[in-house]
């Protein structure tokens, strides 16, 4: 396999890596350390991360030092300040937050104590998916060590800084990964979404400032403050600056978690790092970030994976959550179950949404059944047009209609196969009573 240079996964692999023995002797909390003892001011370190480059690992991709500028200036808000850290990662595909929680989450910890300072926070909260069980448990002993040894709580390592951490568990809800309904869960209210204005930076938790930020944006913060804003933009594109842990799961030989540099094109990490499609099969499309950014055909597997790259082929680069899908794959039955999560997961809130991604899961059941019509095509597409973008109080109703757009786009000739067929083309048993409904019974 191709070497590319790492600093995310440097201590992963090493044994006892989830330890702050481990973690201090690999240069862990060296640079909260430094900031402390060398008297940076919390606008400077803002600086350094605006100057770097860093974008948002969560999936929108929004400058991080932009972001933590957006908090009010204390001296004329004297509101108590918080972080929320999303660790609910729950974007179908997507596994890479886990795996630093999991084996080096004193790394989480601190890149969480750096953005506090920078932002003059007094409390942060992790909130962690509630089905990563080992991911809590590594957190809740890294973060009594961390306490322990004066890294958390107050006057931290002496200083003036005075910051405590608190784990949520989240109780398996993907609405819940979206940062106002994260913050509704945090409050113990139902996880639904807010509308915006106002902004989590004037009123999020309990209506105090807040950020939010993703694992693997805080996890690079320590890296950027130890080796300097010119050495993360050194590495990846212009645009899209650093390296980024690629999940990618599917048809392929070796699914894993990478760490790769942006702008590597998808043929390479395919080929390269997942050993290309299993079983000596073709590609036939893959998802670039997750299930939400819309399905690409094979033909565009030489995309350069970076923000605006994935964006001119007609996705979005997401959570570098990668699916891939070989030559046997039905299209069809993949957005069938897309569809069937999104409405299962959808909060309700706005019509658009409830009614929207119920009606896409019944059509592509349908259509997968055999039962479909032609027209049936077109409402998909007049559905979701309906739907997105931006028509709701939350992106999941837009994360269920790009799909739905994107598989209409690029196999259309496939959905109108299941309709003239009255079947799946991939599927030899003709429609009928007695007939699997789906894959997963055919299979089961």
């Amino acid at each position: 396999m191709k070497a590319y240079p790492k600093y995310l996964l440097e201590r992963v692999n090493l044994p006892g890596s989830h330890t702050l023995a481990v973690s201090r002797a690999h240069a862990g909390y060296s640079a909260l350390e430094s900031i402390l003892k060398t008297g940076k001011k919390p606008e400077e370190v803002i600086a350094v991360v605006k100057d770097s480059g860093l974008r948002g690992r969560g999936g929108a991709g929004f400058p991080t030092g932009m972001k933590w500028s957006f908090m009010p200036d204390p001296a004329k808000d004297p509101r108590r300040r918080y972080l929320a850290v999303n660790a609910d990662e729950s974007e179908p595909g997507t596994c890479k937050d886990r795996v630093l929680m999991e084996r080096d989450p004193h790394g989480l910890i601190e890149g969480t104590l750096i953005a506090a300072f920078a932002m003059r926070v007094q409390a942060a909260y992790i909130y962690v998916r509630g089905e990563y069980r080992l991911s809590y448990q590594r957190l809740e002993l890294a973060l009594q060590e961390a306490r322990r040894a004066g890294l958390v709580g107050k006057n931290i390592l002496g200083s003036d800084f005075s910051c405590d951490i608190w784990l949520h568990k989240g109780a398996g809800a993907y609405i819940c990964g979206e940062e106002t309904g994260l913050m509704e869960s945090l409050e113990g209210k139902r996880g639904h979404p807010r509308p915006k204005p106002p902004f989590p930076a004037g009123f999020g938790l309990w209506g105090s400032p807040t950020t939010v930020n993703n694992v693997e944006t805080l996890f690079n913060a320590p890296f950027i403050m130890n080796r300097g804003a010119e050495w993360f933009r050194s590495l990846g594109t212009k645009a899209s600056t650093g390296n980024f842990l690629c999940g990618i799961s599917g048809h392929v030989e070796r699914p894993g978690v990478y760490e790769l540099p942006f702008g590597v094109t998808a043929r390479e990490i395919l080929e390269e790092c997942a050993g290309g499609v299993w079983k000596k099969r073709k590609l036939k499309a893959f998802f670039p970030g997750g299930s939400s950014t819309g399905l690409l055909p094979a033909s565009a597997i030489d995309t350069p994976m970076d923000h605006d790259s994935v964006k001119a082929a007609g996705s979005m680069f997401g959570t570098a959550a990668m699916i891939m899908l070989d030559e046997t794959a039905c299209v069809v039955e993949a957005s069938r179950v897309i569809a069937r999560f999104y409405d299962h997961e959808s909060c309700g809130q706005c019509s658009q949404c409830r009614e929207g991604t119920q009606w896409l899961a019944q059509i592509f059941a349908r259509i997968e059944r055999g039962q479909g019509k032609r027209e049936d095509i077109d409402l998909l597409v007049s559905l979701a047009r309906g739907m997105a973008p931006g028509k709701t109080i939350c992106a999941l109703s837009d994360a269920a209609a790009i799909p739905t757009l994107a598989v209409v786009k690029h196999f259309r000739a496939e959905l109108e196969e299941h309709v003239r067929l009255g079947r799946c083309p991939l599927r030899h048993e003709s429609s009928g009573p007695g007939a699997p409904a789906s894959m997963e019974e055919a299979h089961a």
